[in-house]
């Protein structure tokens, strides 16, 4: 079919190098790039699919100081672990790269040279926080406090995360650096800034005019931020990891990570495509594509394209598709708190169901609203949809074939209305999902992908071939011969969505897929890469078809996929049932994870409420601090008052007599815990009889400021009846 663009470079957002890839970022950026990707090349179209580890910034050089390793070693262990999930996961981009490569760390120097030698920049000199124990100034992250408003005493430079307030550095009580635990000082400091408010009616243009039909969340948040005003922005920073700026006088001074960051798309291109890069990046021909999350609109849609309209030749986005945030089980998820379903793990736990993750995180994808992700549902979707009528229609009309006709597609000798009816049933499904997917609406395509496996099982259902077959062979042929005709068309539509399940499908029926162009392969001519999915991670250069029939978009829906006499393989399942017992468990370590949370939490309200310090009393003469007579005294016998549940009975020696001290401090003490213990008591008190016990004394305590009381002791042992004063 003839190409609808010559080009299209697809981007995903690269994932910040200090942990693993969990569902949240899946759902945001990467499965619907992915998708997006197979579905261009499938058909016919040029695609080029970057992505890589954004490796610099402080959350880095924070994690490398906790482990005593330096920040090369962090970014060196996620990088591969998050490569790793994403091959495992089946998105295949043509380069994973890194923004601490040699090629990045020179593109990106010339990046900022070329605007700084343009005039594009503006310098600051301003007073920022700086630890000289650390000797490093200090993001706002790193500066804790006491918060102005609700007085918690751990809250950040920027937030108070028990509040929620947004805060300043310069608003914190008693701030200090979280490196050193010193007082900060402010040290005068010179940065290079992009004033943004210059690009800003040019980008009202651009953004509010020329591009009304991105997505209405996007949309929606670039609007907000032009109306509040744009304003200059840092792009270099005080810090020893990073990209060193390329200008004199700026020693100690790397690119701030959200300017150094997007250049690393244009790195890893020219890193792949040494030779022909600036096709991708500078030629009218290409579309470029951002997928994102939430969180990043502001990056790609008003500051990379406006340090691009800086530079000068480079193509700008054509369209930036992101999604809403995924919640876990109710809850935000959170990498600090553990709260969420790492890749990695997922993939070791439930080995061969990478589909499984990439259809759920689909179907329930958070496209114009927050979203919630649940191991039920998980499960769900699985047993009733993947398992109940995709897989159960490819296995009943494989099976039956295989029994009645060995295995070979059968003759269409005996056709009915019904038959061409159900066939032209899929046209509308696959126009739909074209449509869907031209708009990034992948959620919605993907039902209309399984649309396709409805049409099939209720087919096979109505028609109940093995009845047929028991009085009627050639009738039986030509329903199995459009059964497996919908497969054909299945083994097509679902290639973007679970592309392992495809290729399953695929290798069942014997059929190949035009996987498109590979840029993997270097420069010259691309090649045409036939692949079988297993395989798509390596690099394929001139492979041939696996099977002579090739499929491609263009011919879903079509009439005759597979010739009568065309040999299938063995039936194989494509899914399995997932067990009770399975999402059990994961439900169980995320109840744990909760349950620890809650009692840690518990556990700091309870020590910053032992901290609070009851105000301060009236001030007292000499003379009536005097009156009181103090005194150590030893506890010689104890028991607990009957019928009561803090009062013990306590015979002491004063000193000066022994004598019974009724005190309610059972909560705290045992009888057993009293006997032989020092003690220090108010002799004078005159006594008073409780529960029929006459007391002639008290005890002294100490309170905390969450009630709990404390015996107030001698250190050393001390003569009884010594006076405290």
């Amino acid at each position: 079919m003839e190409n609808k663009h010559k080009r299209t470079l697809v981007t995903c957002a690269l994932p910040y190098a200090n942990g693993p890839v969990h569902i949240g970022h899946l759902a945001g950026a990467y499965i619907p790039g992915d998708i997006y990707v197979r579905y261009l090349r499938m058909r016919g179209e040029d695609v080029l699919f970057v992505c890589g580890s954004d490796e610099h910034g402080v959350p880095i050089t924070i994690k490398a100081r906790q482990q005593g390793v330096t920040p090369q070693d962090i970014v060196d262990k996620y990088h591969k672990v998050m490569k790793d999930a994403f091959t495992r996961l089946g998105i295949n981009f043509d380069i994973y790269s890194r923004t601490s490569s040699k090629v990045h760390e020179e593109n990106a120097a010339e990046f900022f040279r070329k605007l700084y030698d343009h005039g594009d920049f503006i310098t600051k000199e301003s007073e920022q926080l700086y630890d000289e124990e650390a000797k490093m100034f200090l993001t706002d992250r790193l500066i804790v406090g006491t918060c102005p408003k609700c007085g918690n005493p751990d809250a950040y430079g920027d937030q108070c995360e028990k509040c929620g307030s947004t805060l300043s550095p310069d608003e914190l009580i008693n701030p200090r650096s979280s490196l050193s635990g010193s007082a900060p000082v402010k040290k005068k400091t010179t940065h290079w800034y992009l004033p943004l408010d210059k690009y800003e009616p040019w980008l009202r243009e651009w953004i509010l005019e020329q591009h009304k039909e991105w997505k209405t969340n996007v949309y929606g948040q670039c609007k907000s931020w032009l109306d509040g005003g744009l304003q200059p922005r840092a792009v270099t920073r005080d810090l020893d990891w990073g990209v060193p700026v390329p200008v004199e006088g700026a020693e100690g001074k790397v690119l701030y990570v959200w300017f150094d960051a997007p250049i690393g798309y244009i790195s890893n291109t020219k890193e792949l495509l040494p030779e022909s890069w600036e096709k991708w990046w500078k030629s009218k021909d290409t579309r470029l594509i951002h997928f994102i999350g939430k969180d990043n609109i502001v990056f790609h849609c008003i500051v990379f394209p406006s340090m691009l309209k800086a530079y000068g030749d480079y193509v700008l986005p054509e369209n930036v598709p992101s999604n809403e945030f995924l919640n876990l089980e109710g809850d935000k998820i959170s990498t600090s708190k553990n709260w969420a379903v790492w890749v990695n793990e997922y993939e070791d736990e439930f080995p061969g169901q990478e589909d499984v993750l990439r259809y759920v995180l689909t179907a329930n994808a958070p496209e114009t609203k927050d979203n919630d992700f649940t191991w039920k549902d998980f499960q769900s979707r699985n047993n009733s949809e993947l398992l109940a009528v995709f897989g159960n229609f490819v296995n009943r009309a494989v099976v039956l074939t295989h029994k009645y006709f060995g295995g070979k597609v059968p003759a269409n000798a005996k056709p009915e209305a019904i038959d061409k009816e159900t066939l032209e049933g899929v046209k509308p499904c696959r126009e739909a999902m074209e449509k869907y997917l031209d708009t990034f609406h992948f959620r919605e395509a993907l039902k209309e992908a399984m649309n396709i496996a409805r049409i099939g099982n209720k087919y096979i259902s109505d028609m109940e071939p093995w009845k047929v077959a028991k009085t009627d062979l050639e009738r039986t042929g030509s329903i199995l011969y459009t059964c497996l005709q919908i497969c054909a068309d299945l083994a097509i539509a679902f290639e973007p969505f679970t592309p392992f399940s495809a290729q399953k499908l695929r290798d069942i029926l014997k059929v190949s897929v035009d996987a498109g162009t590979d840029h993997r392969a270097g420069e010259g001519e691309p090649t045409v890469n036939f692949y079988k999915e297993g395989e798509s991670a390596a690099l394929h250069t001139s492979v041939k078809p696996a099977y002579p029939v090739v499929l491609n978009w263009n011919m879903l829906g079509e009439k005759e996929l597979l010739k009568p006499g065309h040999e299938l393989g063995e039936a194989v399942l494509l899914f399995r049932k997932i067990e009770d017992a399975e999402v059990d468990a994961q439900i169980a370590r995320l109840e744990a994870i909760k349950a620890a949370r809650e009692a840690a939490q518990k556990a700091k309200a309870a020590e910053e409420a032992a901290k609070k310090v009851e105000p301060g009393k009236e001030p007292v003469t000499f003379e009536q601090f005097g009156a009181m007579d103090i005194r150590v005294a030893k506890v010689l016998e104890a028991e607990r008052v009957p019928k009561t549940d803090k009062l013990l009975k306590l015979t002491i020696d004063t000193g000066l007599d022994k004598r019974t001290i009724v005190s309610g401090i059972a909560e705290y003490y045992s009888p057993e815990d009293m006997v032989g213990r020092q003690i220090c008591i108010l002799a004078n008190l005159q006594p008073r009889v409780i529960r029929g016990i006459e007391s002639c004394g008290m005890i002294l305590m100490a309170k905390q400021g969450d009630g709990k009381m404390r015996l107030i002791s001698p250190v050393e042992a001390i003569a009884n009846g010594a006076i405290v004063g």
